[in-house]
């Protein structure tokens, strides 16, 4: 181990000075550290966070959209299927509660508005469910992309979706104690929310009302800090999974141990983020509501038969309904990825930071860059 000697604090080591004039003397500035994929291997500032983000999506772009294109799209097919289910279902419900508002009989809606209240909170499950698989696999993608970006290795899209769903039940496991606080506060809001509405609007409920308004309201907001708190806390458990194939309970405890410590760091460079991702979005967005709109045109004032017409409004309907699917696509893989790529990269960044992790990422890159000491 080589200890200093020599010199007042602050001035050149020892040894002869590099050439070149100027003040200084010449000194060799340090070594870069190596780089062999999206980031170099060294503590991470927050433009190279940002300029990683960007260079792994743009590497990978092709797994990471079609991934997602096929979460989302089981999850809303089989959340479709469930609303055809239950209204296929509640036919008769339907019937009965259309002929006791004609009658204005109000005893007979109770049977049916329970059955069909029950039916769509089934329905309403269901989609939750699917929309957190969709989110937990794109969880799962983004860090198994992540590990051949970082060394600078290809991959394809059969290697990440295999990578991604064997550690679906683990990134699922890590995202649901996130997702139950913040469903927590949200229930408690809305309950709040509901009851007011019943005690100002329609004078009803009396004490009770007021009571749940209070509560709801009260306690969801005095549990927002705390749900923040634990959202990054623990946000770094998908990255654990994945990258430690780590199960949800140590992928969760690793990551508030990384987090410790950092928190506002993560916190701020999360957010930072999150907002470049929604107004990337929403800036993307804003060509596909153009052109939506003047899909329609065509059909607007259109003075052929009847069928005629009937056609042009119906193909005018379904080419505005492609682009809005498609510009909400492309918006969403955005605010899903970019935010997902930068939470993997901080994870690399602490176990570079507390772990000295970039010996080891040099050294597993496909051409070991050469160490400079």
């Amino acid at each position: 181990m080589t200890h200093y000697s020599g010199g007042p604090y602050g001035s050149p080591p020892p040894g002869p000075p590099g050439p070149g004039p100027g003040w200084g003397g010449g000194w060799a500035p340090p070594p870069e550290a190596p780089k062999p994929g999206v980031i170099p291997l060294r503590p991470l500032g927050i433009s190279d966070i940002l300029n990683g983000t960007f260079a792994a999506f743009g590497r990978h772009w092709k797994q990471l959209v079609s991934i997602a294109a096929l979460a989302y799209g089981a999850a809303l097919a089989v959340t479709c299927g469930a609303v055809a289910l239950a209204i296929s279902g509640l036919t008769d419900e339907f019937q009965e509660i259309e002929s006791a508002l004609r009658a204005s009989d109000e005893g007979r809606l109770a049977d049916p508005l329970t059955t069909a209240a029950w039916t769509f909170g089934a329905v309403g499950i269901v989609c939750v469910l699917c929309l957190l698989l969709a989110t937990a696999l794109t969880q799962a993608a983004s860090p198994a992309v992540l590990q051949e970006a970082v060394l600078g290795r290809p991959t394809t899209f059969g290697a990440v979706w295999s990578r991604a769903v064997r550690r679906l039940p683990a990134v699922l496991g890590a995202l649901l104690l996130p997702s139950l606080g913040g469903l927590l506060v949200m229930g408690l809001l809305m309950t709040g929310y509901v009851a007011l509405m019943i005690s100002l609007v329609e004078r009803r409920g009396g004490e009770l009302a007021n009571v749940l308004a209070g509560v709801g309201l009260v306690g969801g907001l005095l549990l927002v800090p705390l749900a923040i708190w634990l959202w990054v806390l623990f946000s770094l458990a998908p990255a654990v999974a994945v990258f430690e194939s780590a199960g949800p309970m140590r992928a969760l405890r690793r990551s508030a141990r990384l987090v410790r410590g950092a928190w506002w760091r993560t916190f701020g460079i999360t957010l930072l983020v999150m907002l470049m991702a929604m107004v990337a979005s929403s800036l993307l967005q804003i060509p596909f509501s153009f052109l939506g709109m003047f899909s329609m045109i065509p059909s607007i004032g259109y003075t052929g038969s009847n069928e005629a017409a009937a056609l042009q409004a119906l193909t005018s309907v379904g080419t505005y309904l492609l682009i809005t699917v498609l510009g909400s696509f492309i918006t969403q893989v955005v605010v899903t990825f970019f935010p997902q790529l930068a939470t993997g990269l901080l994870y690399v960044d602490q176990r570079i930071r507390r772990e000295n992790l970039a010996p080891a990422l040099a050294d597993a890159a496909p051409v070991p860059p050469q160490r400079q000491y």
